[in-house]
């Protein structure tokens, strides 16, 4: 028992750089004492001791701010950084040295009993206020960004974002490159034209560039088939767009904030 605390213990240090020593973290972190008092209510829980195990639940939730099911299986080195509002759900199955923040939910999708709360494998990360529902599996390594939802499997070093959760990792498809492509001959490259800003200004923004992309190509069609007919009208000059006009929407886009605290 005292080695897992030790470990515990370290773990703080290893993912906090405000830990300065071995007391204040006993003392004061939160997280902690709600993963010392889960591992008590999970010991309860599995020696049918379940009325204690959920009393020591409760004080732990009224105590830290962190509700954990006594039911839930938790790994090793396990951090819960602030904690406040984390609640674990019965089912959830925790790996080894992963670190959740504020606000996190690990919840389900029905009342139906039996596995209805997600599985995270080693070395996971969930950022501040991301819901991560269902009896899904997060793989090794994945990190989950501040405010996300996610209700679908996460492929094993992923990174997740948005509202629903996307993986934004991956290999630009087609119309990812076209959409950029475009961006870039208007002179704007767009804030919010990637998968990790998904709020409505960014969907009409897509939507907008991929508009963009379809008519300039037909008409690009359409004035070469005429020069091969012989017929001018496509010899005018499209006026370019100066970057200087775009000056102040770039100085208004907001950054994203990819701390997860």
């Amino acid at each position: 028992m005292f080695t897992t605390v030790r470990e515990d213990i370290r773990s703080v240090f290893q993912r906090d750089p405000a830990a300065r020593n071995s007391l204040e973290v006993l003392l004061t972190y939160p997280g902690l004492h709600a993963l010392l008092l889960h591992r008590l209510a999970h010991k309860c829980w599995h020696h049918r001791l379940k009325l204690l195990a959920r009393l020591i639940s409760a004080f732990s939730r009224w105590a830290t701010g962190i509700e954990i099911h006594p039911g839930a299986q938790i790994g090793r080195r396990f951090f819960i950084d602030h904690g406040m509002g984390v609640v674990i759900g019965e089912t959830a199955e925790i790996g080894d040295d992963v670190t959740l923040y504020h606000g996190v939910t690990l919840g389900g999708t029905s009342w139906n009993k039996g596995k209805r709360h997600p599985t995270l494998a080693d070395g996971v990360v969930v950022g501040a206020g991301a819901k991560v529902l269902g009896p899904i599996r997060v793989g090794h390594n994945a990190r989950i960004g501040s405010n996300s939802v996610v209700t679908r499997e996460v492929p094993d070093g992923s990174t997740v974002v948005g509202i629903p959760g996307r993986v934004i990792n991956k290999a630009p498809d087609d119309s990812e490159r076209a959409r950029a492509a475009m961006a870039r001959k208007i002179g704007f490259d767009a804030y919010g034209v990637t998968d990790d800003m998904p709020d409505p200004v960014a969907q009409a923004i897509r939507s907008l560039l991929d508009h963009l992309h379809a008519v300039d190509t037909r008409l690009e069609r359409v004035c070469t088939s005429l020069r091969e007919q012989g017929i001018r009208g496509c010899d005018e000059e499209i006026p370019s767009l100066r970057e200087e006009d775009f000056a102040a929407v770039r100085g208004a886009a907001p950054k994203a904030d990819d701390s997860s605290q």
